[in-house]
């Protein structure tokens, strides 16, 4: 067994092994909760964080907007793809091995189940201008730091993209009013909406 002095010792030399055991502590709890949150609920949120979403105004100036296919449970935005059809263009994110491409919502008969089988439109990239970016994640923190699902896709995407603007979506339990793990390499959203709060905003 180690000595406490050998564990700060430890923590001393490598400060990422720690930073990356706390945010998988962290996600791990809050994605159980998301997971059997109530459906009925979820989707009431859902409708709550949209609505907060079309009072801003870099949503109702926004041409084209990106947004995800929920998974597990995760605030779901989809209302917004036939709210807008024909106002807004909208694209849905398509995963690699290491990064995102950016593919236009054409309808969901161009929807293919892709990695993780995430439903993923079935077009080519997207080249042109993205005007916001409506971002998942598990944990936020009130300065807009996230913890994401653990793959580093949005990480690496959003630091390409970072002078887009970034909103973050998530339902009240899933911010914390404590700083959650972060480095210096971690860039925070530029906002946060949820069914009761715009935060950074």
């Amino acid at each position: 067994m180690l000595f406490e002095s050998q564990l700060h010792d430890l923590h001393s030399l490598f400060p990422w092994v720690v930073l990356r055991k706390e945010k998988q502590a962290i996600r791990a709890l809050v994605e159980q909760k998301r997971r059997i949150y109530p459906k009925a609920q979820a989707k009431a949120d859902s409708e709550a964080i949209i609505s907060r979403l079309e009072q801003l105004a870099c949503f109702r100036n926004a041409q084209t907007i990106m947004i995800y296919y929920p998974i597990h449970n995760e605030v779901d935005l989809r209302p917004l793809l036939h709210r807008y059809e024909g106002q807004k263009t909208f694209i849905l994110p398509v995963t690699h091995r290491h990064s995102i491409e950016p593919r236009q919502y054409l309808g969901e008969q161009m929807m293919q189940k892709g990695r993780y089988s995430v439903p993923e439109p079935q077009t080519a990239t997207f080249k042109g201008k993205i005007d916001l970016i409506l971002v998942p994640g598990v944990v936020f923190d009130l300065q807009c730091n996230r913890i994401g699902r653990g793959g580093g896709f949005y990480d690496r995407f959003l630091k390409k993209h970072k002078r887009i603007m970034q909103l973050g979506v998530a339902y009240d339990f899933q911010v914390k009013n404590r700083d959650i793990p972060h480095s210096l390499f971690d860039k925070p959203v530029n906002g946060v909406i949820t069914p009761t709060q715009s935060i950074g905003l």
